[in-house]
């Protein structure tokens, strides 16, 4: 005779939830974070493991705590809306070494370029992006939609173009909770505005999969 014919209504699974239900709820979470691949939500956290979600938010920033106080290598940090795992920043060398063995998969100066403009401007069409930077950005802009650091966001209504912005995947590459934790671009670029509204009427439309178009050493492809 099966478990729901012996009188357990869910069977296996309510017998999963009443064992999940009974873990301790601290070192649940750290079993549950160190094999998720995106933040996880205070909210799916919470329903995983059977627990209020002010019980989870309280943990996880009990367990944040300690690990400063304790000084250990890793950190765990509210990102992009949900919470992971990092590498302390002290520690970055000796996790570069370890991983890249001597070989750097950054992106180019270019590339860096290209997405700081799409973060402060977006949403952002390529030809404004090529215009504040004074050269094509097609190419980059390739690659950082690879990467899956931007995305498209909708059509430009006045000409139709596509327009860009920066995923939630940059804000977890980059340490940040939300947009309003990027650093003030005043202080840094303060001509911004002439610069482009100097360049942007002079910047051409290009075939952005043409290898002799204007601007194509550019590419980070």
């Amino acid at each position: 005779m099966s478990a729901v014919q012996q009188g357990s209504p869910e069977g296996p699974v309510g017998d999963l939830r009443s064992a999940v239900a009974e873990l301790d709820l601290k070192p649940a979470l750290e079993a549950v974070l160190m094999v998720v691949d995106e933040p996880a939500t205070e909210e799916h956290l919470a329903k995983v493991l059977e627990r209020p979600r002010r019980a989870v938010a309280d943990a996880l920033r009990e367990l944040a705590d300690e690990y400063t106080v304790q000084g250990r290598g890793f950190e765990l940090r509210l990102v992009a809306g949900g919470w992971r795992f990092y590498t302390r920043p002290a520690y970055a060398p000796a996790v570069e070494g370890f991983v890249l063995d001597g070989q750097h998969a950054r992106l180019t100066q270019a590339a860096l370029e290209t997405l700081a403009v799409v973060a402060y401007r977006q949403p952002v069409s390529r030809s404004r992006v090529s215009a504040v930077r004074g050269v094509n950005c097609d190419g980059v802009m390739r690659t950082l939609l690879q990467r899956g650091l931007v995305e498209e966001a909708g059509a430009e209504p006045e000409t139709g173009a596509i327009l860009y912005r920066t995923t939630n995947y940059f804000l977890e590459r980059m340490g940040l909770r939300g947009l309003d934790e990027l650093p003030e671009l005043a202080p840094f670029l303060p001509e911004a505005d002439a610069i482009e509204g100097e360049t942007q009427e002079g910047v051409p439309s290009f075939d952005p999969d043409a290898p002799d178009a204007p601007g194509y050493e550019d590419a980070d492809d």
